[in-house]
């Protein structure tokens, strides 16, 4: 499928996922906010799953907005430009969420098909991926 990434550089960006995860962790404020609240709040993203109850378009839209590293970007210069932890937890969180997706190869959803991904193709299916 156009725009589907593959080979080595599906690779990179699974790593990069990796990556992201594993920065938001060392600099999460656990001292502050708990890893209680991480746990709490590490799923909160896929709760833009539920826009797919109104249709695969808006479904798609939904869960890009949610995890586009855009958003958790400005949640932690919100967070550090306006002196507010709450903002800054909350990108971290967030960013955490997206790294652990993208590094199980969960990407941006294409609005025709929930398993096409910029990614790739995710879940079942045969053939070679």
């Amino acid at each position: 499928m156009a725009g589907e990434t593959t080979g080595a550089v599906r690779w990179i960006l699974r790593l990069e996922g990796i990556c992201v995860l594993a920065a938001a962790i060392f600099f999460y404020p656990a001292p502050d906010f708990g890893w209680g609240c991480f746990a709490l709040f590490f799923l909160a993203p896929d709760l833009s799953l539920l826009g797919y109850a109104f249709g695969s378009r808006v479904g798609a839209v939904a869960y890009n907005a949610a995890h586009s590293y855009a958003g958790a970007i400005v949640c932690l210069v919100a967070g550090s430009l306006f002196a507010l932890p709450v903002f800054s937890c909350a990108g971290v969180i967030w960013c955490a969420h997206i790294g652990f997706d993208r590094a199980l190869g969960y990407g941006l959803k294409y609005p025709g098909d929930f398993n096409m991904t910029h990614l790739g193709r995710i879940g079942f299916q045969s053939g070679p991926r």
